[in-house]
């Protein structure tokens, strides 16, 4: 490995890690994000409106899709067979923004944090689309790793005042 960097091999070049080896342990990922947009387009979503439709229902539907397409998506990320994911969408009224939370959770040899990335990143990326007709400068941001456990290095949590959801 180069300067701790697990995908890269002492000559530099990416490769996929072996996780052959290791063990079969439950391991679990939280993500969030946050998609910022005027109060207008916030109710439309929330009663469901829009142009295209039930936009909550169909953003949550495509981040739990994304996150079982993740290895596609991501060069050297493993294919990893998923127990669950969760993806909860909530209003935040007073900030005009909707707050994306996934969870992803399996039994395998390697961690779910991509997954439970890729499945907020994709929600909110389906909702800009499902929204662009009433507004076009909506902010997708704050995507971030909130909390994972499993594996070798044991549990992680991200010091709550760092949560966009806050």
């Amino acid at each position: 490995m180069t300067d701790g960097l697990s995908h890269i091999d002492d000559a530099g070049a990416a490769r996929m890690v072996h996780v052959g080896d290791k063990p079969l342990t439950a391991r679990r990922a939280a993500a969030s994000a946050r998609l910022s947009m005027s109060a207008r387009t916030l109710q439309l979503a929330l009663e469901g409106g829009g142009p295209k439709g039930p936009v909550l229902e169909i953003a949550r539907l495509a981040g739990i899709q994304a996150a079982k397409r993740t290895a596609e998506l991501i060069p050297l990320c493993h294919q990893l067979p998923l127990d669950g994911v969760d993806v909860e969408i909530r209003a935040d009224s007073a900030g005009n923004a909707l707050c994306l939370r996934a969870e992803a959770f399996t039994t395998w040899r390697t961690g779910v944090e991509m997954e439970a990335l890729t499945a907020v990143s994709v929600a909110g990326l389906t909702l800009i689309d499902m929204l662009k007709a009433v507004q076009k400068d909506m902010v997708l941001g704050a995507i971030q790793l909130e909390s994972k456990s499993g594996g070798r290095s044991g549990t992680w949590t991200r010091a709550s005042a760092a949560s966009p959801e806050t």
